[in-house]
């Protein structure tokens, strides 16, 4: 017979301590992994903070230094009464039609079946990028987080999202191509000359790059392997960064496949959305009777979009103001004329689309997620 309840075998005090002893020994690690993941936790906000301190030092510093040429430029907002109503709704059409080209790009390239996560998400990283320093890639990490919410796969809204301002970028850095004729012709000051010579340069040398990366694996290796390399050499203390060139190379090959294989509405969407932006600042001149060659404008646009670039103020205020109003009189545009055309197109391609950024999130949060 079995032993009944009362005749039940106990524990020995032995393994009652045993027991005990592994529960401890058990909890112990518990609180060190806990203790461990709070100290990890509490780095990298300690390090996102300071980050974010030298970001704003240095966007203080920099919009002080450019605060003349800011306040010389808002200070037009009184001539901008004074152009045609016809004009200003040029203006605003033009700029509508360059952000729906910018959707129409990145809706291709993220493979979106609906338009209205790419709206809502492009509207709010848009704005946020205009306004946060270092704002660009702020701006992308919310258009990115935005549209996973909505449903999108990550891979493919990383993917999308780099092919889309890949080519974004390239068109823009292409354009002084576009502005040889004028150059050829002279009528150029020497400084603008000089400017667009180095642009150039630019330019040529970031597409035999670029090339050079798309028919070849061994350059992007090399990028990957040399700073793969130094990051681990800098950071030390943190987990090692591993098969970095495997990774570029194989971005490369996902950018390729997501923009190839549609890339005629690709290039005519890119090519479209700085098209219209270009249209918009000859309005404003158009507007001023103020117009000299469109050549000349096109290098002047062109300078401001690489200055809008610079990631110490948010959308390169300040410098594009300095740079567009400079590089237009350059151009042969009265100084007077050259802030109040610097005025009326930085209002619409700048300081109204701030508020759009709570129409994204608005459409955002009243998307459906799937």
């Amino acid at each position: 017979m079995p032993p009944t309840r009362a005749e039940a075998p106990r524990p020995r005090l032995g393994d009652r301590v045993e027991a005990t002893l592994e529960q401890r020994a058990d909890l112990a690690a518990e609180l060190e992994r806990g203790a461990a993941e709070e100290e990890e936790r509490e780095s990298r906000r300690s390090g996102a903070l300071r980050r974010t301190a030298i970001w704003l030092v240095l966007s203080a510093v920099s919009l002080y230094l450019v605060a003349p040429a800011v306040l010389d430029v808002l200070g037009s907002w009184r001539q901008i009464v004074e152009l045609p109503l016809g004009w200003l709704a040029v203006m605003a059409v033009l700029q509508a039609a360059a952000l729906a080209c910018a959707w129409w790009l990145q809706r291709i390239a993220i493979h979106a079946p609906t338009w209205r996560p790419v709206i809502a998400s492009q509207l709010a990283g848009n704005s946020l990028a205009k306004i946060a320093p270092g704002g660009g890639a702020m701006g992308a990490a919310l258009q990115y987080r935005m549209l996973v919410a909505a449903g999108t796969p990550p891979g493919q809204v990383a993917s999308g999202l780099t092919a889309a301002g890949l080519l974004t970028m390239a068109v823009v850095l292409a354009l002084p191509v576009l502005a040889l004729p004028a150059i050829l012709r002279g009528g150029i000051e020497p400084d603008l000359l000089a400017a667009t010579i180095i642009g150039l340069a630019v330019f040529v040398l970031l597409f035999v790059a670029g090339a050079t990366c798309v028919a070849s694996d061994r350059p992007l290796l090399w990028v990957g392997r040399t700073v793969q390399r130094v990051r681990n050499r800098l950071r030390r203390r943190s987990a090692p960064l591993e098969r970095l060139p495997q990774r570029l190379t194989a971005e490369r090959d996902r950018i390729l496949t997501t923009v190839g294989r549609a890339w005629r509405p690709a290039l005519a969407a890119a090519l479209g959305r700085w098209a219209f932006d270009f249209a918009c600042l000859v309005a404003a001149l158009e507007a001023l009777d103020a117009l000299p060659r469109p050549g000349l404008v096109l290098l002047a646009f062109c300078a401001a979009q690489l200055l809008a670039q610079v990631p110490i103020t948010p959308g390169g205020l300040g410098f594009v103001e300095a740079g567009l109003t400079a590089t237009l009189a350059l151009a042969g545009v009265a100084p007077a004329e050259a802030l109040t055309a610097t005025f009326a197109y930085r209002l619409f391609a700048y300081w109204l689309q701030l508020p759009l950024g709570l129409v994204g999130v608005a459409l955002g949060r009243a998307a459906p997620a799937g």
